[in-house]
Formats: C-alpha cells, sequence, structure tokens
C-alpha cells in the first residue's frame, strides 16, 4: 500500500509528471515502462536487458572490484538521468546488511555517477581511460536528434563510439608516437617522454545502449530497465531493495 520515492512516478505522484509532459506523452511513458516490465518478465535469460546489465555490473562488482560506475547520456535531454538512477541504485542496494539482518559477506550497490556526453569528457573521462580504478560505464545515446542543427548529432555520436572503442581497445607506445612523430614539431626526446601520458591499455568495460530516438516510451523503458537490474542485484546479493 506505499511505494518508496525513488519509484513514485508510477504511482498517483506522477500525476506532477502528466501535467507537465501531457497526458498522451505520460500514457506513452507508461507503455514503454510496460513494455518493459512484459519483456523483464517473459524474455529468455540470454536475451534479457535487466538481467544481463545486473550480472554484467555484478561480475565487475564482485569479481573485479570496481566500486564505481558511470552513467553517461549521450543526449542532453538526460543530462539529469545520472543523478535520477544515482538514487535509484544507491537508495536500493546501498544495503551492508541481508533480508535476514545479518552482515552482507560480499560488495554491494556500487557509487553511482555521472554526467551528459562531452561535459563528461572533458572532467572525468580521463579516470575512466587512464586511472587506477576500474569503472565500468553505461553509454546512453539516440540515432535520432530531436535538433538537427548541422552536423551536431552526428559529431556528438562520433564522440559516443570513439570513447567506447578507445575503451575497448586502448591505445599503444607504438600507435602514440606514430601519431606524435606524424604531426611533427616534436623532438625525440619530447615524443619519449609524452609516449607514457597519451598511452592507454583499454579492456575498460563499457556498456552501449541505444534507442531509435529519445521519445517518452524510449524514457519509461529505459527508467524500468534500470528498475528491473536493481531488482535483479539486490536479489542476487540478498538484500532489500525497497525497505
Amino acid at each position: 500500500d506505499w511505494v518508496g520515492g525513488r519509484y513514485s512516478l508510477w504511482s498517483a505522484i506522477g500525476l506532477s509528471v502528466m501535467i507537465s509532459i501531457g497526458y498522451d506523452n505520460f500514457v506513452e511513458f507508461l507503455t514503454g515502462a510496460h513494455i518493459m516490465d512484459e519483456h523483464f518478465i517473459n524474455a529468455p535469460t540470454e536475451n534479457n536487458l535487466p538481467i544481463i546489465l545486473a550480472l554484467v555490473g555484478i561480475w565487475y562488482n564482485n569479481f573485479f572490484g570496481s566500486e564505481t560506475q558511470a552513467i553517461l547520456p549521450y543526449d542532453q535531454y538526460l543530462w539529469r538521468l545520472p543523478a535520477y538512477l544515482q538514487q535509484l541504485d544507491m537508495e536500493s542496494n546501498g544495503k551492508g546488511a541481508t533480508k535476514n539482518g545479518r552482515m552482507v559477506s560480499t560488495h554491494t550497490g556500487p557509487i553511482i555517477f555521472g554526467e551528459a556526453g562531452t561535459n563528461g569528457q572533458h572532467a572525468f573521462y580521463q579516470l575512466i581511460h587512464q586511472g587506477t580504478k576500474l569503472i565500468p560505464c553505461d553509454f546512453i545515446g539516440a540515432i535520432q536528434t530531436q535538433n538537427c542543427i548541422g552536423e551536431h548529432h552526428r559529431i556528438l555520436m562520433s564522440n559516443f563510439f570513439a570513447q567506447t572503442e578507445a575503451l575497448m581497445i586502448g591505445k599503444t607506445p607504438e600507435e602514440v608516437k606514430r601519431e606524435l612523430e606524424s604531426a611533427g614539431g616534436k623532438s625525440e626526446d619530447e615524443i619519449q617522454l609524452l609516449i607514457p601520458q597519451k598511452t592507454f591499455t583499454g579492456g575498460r568495460p563499457s556498456n552501449s545502449l541505444l534507442v531509435k530516438a529519445l521519445t517518452p516510451r524510449a524514457l519509461g523503458a529505459i527508467i524500468a530497465m534500470y528498475e528491473h537490474k536493481v531488482l535483479v542485484q539486490g536479489a542476487i546479493w540478498g538484500i532489500n531493495s525497497y525497505d
């Protein structure tokens, strides 16, 4: 007979959302969430998005010692999504006791943070690429833009794919050396000093999540997907995600 604040937009509290975006858009929003609910219930495990995300998250959290996860939407309309998911995940699974009241024996929910697109690139991506912390990332993008301004969206999505590729394959010292030599203007000694600073190993985990267009239906599905991911992880850890 009650629902936690982090899930309340699906309840009567969603009235304020409906007033803001309109009845038809709100119905589409709910429809997207319902479609994801049905997918979560009926899709086989190997094709089930929330289950896959949950298991991948546990893999890096509990077996590779990652303590954080970055949410990186490449659409300015999703700029507050990282903060929304931060509350959803950390308030739900930030628990040190099991449902039976015993202390957990494993790491539970990760620290969630993030920023929209290129803002994050100029803030903390260097740590993700070159730092000593393993930070799994979720990149979220829309194939179609709602604002056709020249080549802006094409360039934005080029950044999306370039970042995920760089996280995966990195850049070797040999590649850095060739780039610096081709650019010219630096001595061999200067190049040797720069090579370690521009090398990154790759092998950094990320998920790429794409929707055709960022519609109310797509947003509803995205939020529901992460809610079910939190549910699965909480169940595996044996904690109460809904207290």
